[in-house]
């Protein structure tokens, strides 16, 4: 079975920090060459250093078309392919009910849902016969915590936009999945679970719970989600298609 991804491309959205960071070392460590993307130049700077020389970092907006096309240009006229892309980058703007802005709703509906949708419909045209697009999806799709309405209801959107396009992506051999994780223990996560719980305190009881209620015991670690997106990258996924597939140790499941 081979998980290699020797010489392939990939384009990793949010790829600083977090599950995106594991994300593009590993599929560094399997041979890829890994574009990142992010909003600060130092930071990206910073995560090319980390990576080392299979690695360009991109300057760029989700949620802005014009500067995922720009990217994606470049990736074509620097490559001249894209294997595989990385739906990862993300906007956390929680609230309980009674404290939701439209403001809010507006910044995670662009970057979580608009940015993702139009990301995938302009790589399609430089995706090889067997390419790869994963959206990283959350198990809010299907358990949202209080205070994350907005987070779980653009997750779950991510199922019935995947059986559509699937099927639009007929004949290009290029496959869809979504990879959503469970609890893991990331900067994001404590700032998430802070701002829909309203602290820190809050938050490390909910990462205590959570622990608690899995059937591992613990929530999981980026790395472990990075072994999974290898996974949906490489060819020993080559009929694995329109799946949500859940990292999460078992959670959702009981």
């Amino acid at each position: 079975m081979n998980y290699s991804l020797e010489e392939k491309v990939a384009v990793i959205t949010g790829g600083t920090t977090g599950i995106g960071l594991a994300i593009a070392k590993m599929f560094i460590e399997q041979g890829a060459k890994v574009v990142v993307t992010g909003l600060e130049q130092e930071e990206l700077d910073r995560t090319i250093e980390v990576l080392g020389p299979h690695s360009f970092g991109a300057k760029a907006d989700a949620a802005s078309l014009t500067e995922m096309d720009a990217l994606l240009s470049d990736v074509k006229a620097r490559f001249g392919r894209l294997d595989a892309v990385v739906l990862n980058a993300v906007k956390d703007e929680h609230a309980p009910l009674g404290k939701i802005t439209e403001a809010q709703f507006d910044k995670m509906v662009s970057i979580n849902l608009k940015g993702v949708l139009f990301t995938i419909q302009s790589a399609m045209p430089l995706m090889q016969n067997d390419g790869s697009i994963i959206l990283i999806g959350s198990t809010a799709s299907v358990a949202p915590p209080a205070g994350m309405s907005i987070y779980g209801a653009i997750k779950a959107s991510f199922r019935g936009m995947v059986r559509a396009l699937i099927q639009d992506a007929k004949g290009t051999g290029v496959r869809i999945n979504i990879l959503s994780p469970g609890a893991v223990d990331t900067p994001s996560l404590r700032r998430a679970l802070e701002k829909a719980a309203g602290g820190p305190e809050q938050a490390d009881a909910i990462v205590k719970s959570i622990s608690q209620r899995s059937p591992l015991g613990r929530i999981g670690d980026a790395s472990e989600i990075a072994k999974a997106t290898v996974f949906l990258a490489s060819d020993a996924s080559s009929y694995v298609n329109g799946v949500e597939l859940f990292v999460d140790g078992g959670l959702t499941q009981v």
